[in-house]
């Protein structure tokens, strides 16, 4: 098997451990905009925006380097225990520090309950401690037993939303007998809480399935790996956080100008748009550590524009087929009318995450190179348009501001990386054809979202035209990829 074969082989098991739990969490979506208004939804929101956060920090960048030194450094075992031990003990101080200072936090951070603050502190916490555990999994090929553990924990998550959210109150509208200590509880309890603590109980499940991996780690901590490694992962430390932001932060600013209930219509579309991260997500699972474990090949970049192609042209067309069809998913997602108020934002977000899927195949230039502080310079350019345009836009055009700034964000960061790259380490991308495939995708995508809505025929041409032209452009390239 060739080595772009087994990339896609893997990436397609990543894809079903990434996407699975995704899909399972978009279908989610219907329970809590079922169970919670607007306002409620957007303390939902709020709540997963600062995991995001709490994430992106407390790892420190340590993931992206420790697949970049496990594959440079001749003492691998080191490499693991140091980068655990790290995250254990940072997690620690964490854990200790938003525990006993909770109510000081929950008041400052803007939640309106500190008991949210308090569970999303442990769950961090359980998600921040198998980072390195599961990195090991990708990076020693054992794509399998990594998905069926993140199976096992969306599993387990939709499980307790399903048991807190919908079979207790059918139970008590049904005069069905429950323990009182569950009923009492659900009296005293809003409804969103009891995402938040499934939420936990996924986690934990987690930690302690992986719990016997940790344990065979051997324990030895090396200062000077340490410090390579820090040097290496802070500036993509602050490149997450600036992603995050660019992810997020439009829904911090919607809350304050524009009010919860608008940010949480937002909010609930803008998961609409999340089909694109769960392809960008499956594929970067499986190319991170392919590309670091490629890197030393004399063909090493030739695979990585071939990849960059491929990525781009199943993109543009999951991107084509989810606004072609966007009434459907709305329809089985959204329980409310009140939400399809911001459903064009849908379009704009799918774009925006093709191009950030891009970005991120363009990254690998400065990981490569050990040139991580320009992921950091980009991501901050990045979350500095986010935050202008949010801020200027708001006020005049709501929540499409959010949509529009999102996409110039990410437009901006594919270009300067681009021509950075080809500086530092060129790579051959076919950006021609490329930006062929992405141009005829978005053309399709408005005309069907604005002149031929819910007309799914038309739809289906588009898409079958589509594949089409794909065929009939990479057939060669297609047969010899299956061939090798």
């Amino acid at each position: 098997m060739s080595s772009l074969q087994r990339f896609f082989k893997d990436t397609i098991i990543y894809g079903i451990a990434a996407v699975l739990p995704r899909a399972i969490n978009i279908l989610l979506t219907r329970l809590h905009t079922g169970k919670l208004e607007t306002d409620k939804f957007a303390e939902n929101t709020w709540y997963f925006v600062f995991a995001a956060y709490f994430i992106g920090f407390l790892t420190f960048g340590l993931e992206t380097a420790f697949f970049r030194f496990f594959s440079k450094e001749k003492e691998k075992g080191k490499v693991v225990s140091t980068a655990f031990i790290t995250l254990i003990s940072t997690v620690t101080i964490f854990l200790t520090a938003l525990l006993i200072f909770n109510n000081q936090f929950a008041n400052w951070l803007g939640f309106s309950n500190p008991q949210h603050l308090k569970i999303l502190t442990l769950v961090t916490a359980f998600d921040t401690f198998v980072v390195i555990p599961f990195a090991y999994l990708r990076v020693t090929n054992r794509p399998i037993k990594f998905a069926s553990i993140k199976i096992a924990n969306i599993l387990i998550y939709a499980f307790f939303n399903l048991f807190f959210l919908w079979f207790i109150p059918y139970a008590l509208k049904n005069t069905i007998a429950l323990p009182q200590f569950i009923t009492k509880h659900h009296e005293e309890t809003p409804t969103v809480v009891y995402i938040f603590i499934a939420n936990l109980i996924a986690s934990c499940t987690t930690f302690l399935l992986l719990l016997p991996s940790m344990l065979k780690f051997k324990f030895e901590f090396d200062k000077v790996l340490l410090r390579k490694m820090l040097n290496y992962g802070i500036p993509i430390m602050i490149g997450t956080l600036a992603y995050v932001t660019n992810e997020n932060l439009d829904k911090l600013i919607l809350r304050d100008e524009i009010g919860k209930s608008q940010m949480g219509i937002y909010a609930a579309c803008y998961k609409l748009g999340v089909f694109m991260t769960l392809y960008i997500t499956a594929f970067r699972l499986g190319a991170e550590p392919f590309f670091f474990n490629e890197a030393h090949k004399e063909n090493a970049k030739e695979k990585y524009a071939v990849i960059m192609k491929w990525f781009a042209i199943l993109g543009a067309f999951f991107m084509l087929v989810v606004v072609a069809f966007i009434h459907i998913p709305a329809n089985l997602l959204l329980s409310k009318p009140a939400y399809f108020e911001a459903l064009a934002i849908v379009p704009i977000i799918l774009l925006a995450n093709l191009l950030l899927g891009v970005y991120n195949n363009l990254s690998i230039w400065y990981k490569l190179t050990d040139r991580t502080k320009y992921g950091m310079y980009f991501s901050i350019f990045g979350a500095i348009i986010t935050i202008v345009l949010n801020l200027l836009f708001i006020p005049i055009i709501g929540f499409m501001a959010s949509a529009w700034a999102t996409l110039a964000a990410y437009g901006s960061m594919c270009l300067i990386s681009y021509f950075y790259g080809r500086k530092y380490y060129k790579v051959p991308y076919k950006f021609p054809r490329i930006l062929l495939y992405i141009a005829l995708s978005v053309g399709l995508s408005f005309i069907s979202f604005y002149y031929f809505k819910e007309n799914y025929f038309i739809s289906t041409v588009f898409v079958l035209a589509f594949i089409g032209l794909i065929l009939f452009n990479e057939k060669n390239e297609l047969k010899s990829i299956i061939k090798k």
